[in-house]
């Protein structure tokens, strides 16, 4: 089985992790340094390193695998019933010096039961428990849990950096840039890193990065297929296609995407001034429109028509 280029080359140190704050890097090597951290809130996009800087600082604090309990919080933590597992595991002395509980997608647990409960751990087991929660979205975390936590908000990196770190792994692995396929693959995924790794991987054949679609059309991404038409300026086609493929539910996703990749909508700085604009407003539709889709058409009329 080919091993996955988003494991093979994630950071395992904090050397190799790449801070956009240098107080960050600071602050981190000084918790390594003393052997301990606070609970901590790692908040940012999808795909910038929230999970790896996790995991970095459970590696580095030598911390045992059976004192490290990693969950969801999407899957785990809207039931109550979750927080029985997390006593049994606090209850129990670690075998080093720190028990560690990962909580990924923490924005996700109910915040009337699960998070209000997760608060009593966080004291009562605060001699021998740290928690790391990271999330999306830090204002769906309740007011107490921020309190108890120190937050950590992680920048996206630039399209520069990005693109490079993407052409890095793919001269590593001996496959064929065609810039403008790889373009591509950026503005499609941007700034979600381990997506796009993993969308150049599946779609590398025979040493060659290629366009989805051409070897298997199972993986193929629609804003991939968005990009391209917009490229070649076939915006009516890619508004249609945009408006068949993002649900109700991914609106939001939707609309962050359209400002992270805003270069789409216009070369200049007025112009994307404006495109800004567009889409907050098209943002703040989403609770009072009832057809969504109408909402977003009208919003990529308004942009294409920059």
């Amino acid at each position: 089985m080919k091993e996955l280029w988003t494991e093979k080359y994630r950071p395992k140190t904090v050397d190799d992790y790449v801070f956009k704050d240098e107080s960050q890097r600071k602050q981190v090597d000084a918790w390594v340094k003393s052997g301990t951290i606070p609970h901590l809130l790692f908040s940012g996009a999808p795909g910038v390193g929230k999970t790896t800087l996790a995991k970095i600082l459970i590696n580095q604090l030598g911390v045992d695998d059976v004192d490290v309990l990693y969950s969801n919080g999407s899957k785990e933590g809207r039931k109550i019933e979750w927080i029985d597992k997390l006593i049994g595991f606090c209850q129990t002395m670690p075998f080093g010096n720190t028990k560690i509980v990962l909580v990924d997608e923490a924005d996700y647990m109910n915040q009337k039961s699960t998070q209000p409960a997760l608060r009593n751990l966080m004291e009562d087991y605060s001699s021998t428990v740290r928690f790391i929660m990271t999330c999306n979205y830090p204002n769906r975390i309740i007011p107490a849990l921020h309190s108890r936590c120190q937050g950590f908000h992680i920048e996206k990196v630039d399209h520069t950096e990005f693109t490079a770190r993407v052409a890095t792994v793919l001269v590593n692995e001996n496959i064929e840039i065609d810039i403008d396929t790889l373009d591509s693959y950026v503005k499609a995924t941007y700034p979600d890193l381990r997506k796009c790794i993993n969308l150049v991987q599946l779609n590398s054949v025979d040493g060659k990065l290629t366009q989805p679609g051409e070897n298997d059309a199972s993986v193929a991404d629609y804003k991939l297929a968005v990009v391209d038409l917009f490229k070649q300026g076939k915006i009516l086609e890619a508004r249609k296609l945009l408006c068949s493929q993002v649900g109700p539910e991914e609106m939001e996703e939707f609309f962050r995407w359209a400002y992270d990749n805003i270069e789409l909508w216009s070369k200049t700085q007025e112009g994307q001034d404006q495109a800004v604009l567009i889409i907050a407003k098209g943002l703040r539709n989403i609770p009072m429109v009832a057809d969504q889709e109408i909402n977003l058409a009208a919003t990529l009329v308004e942009l294409t028509q920059i």
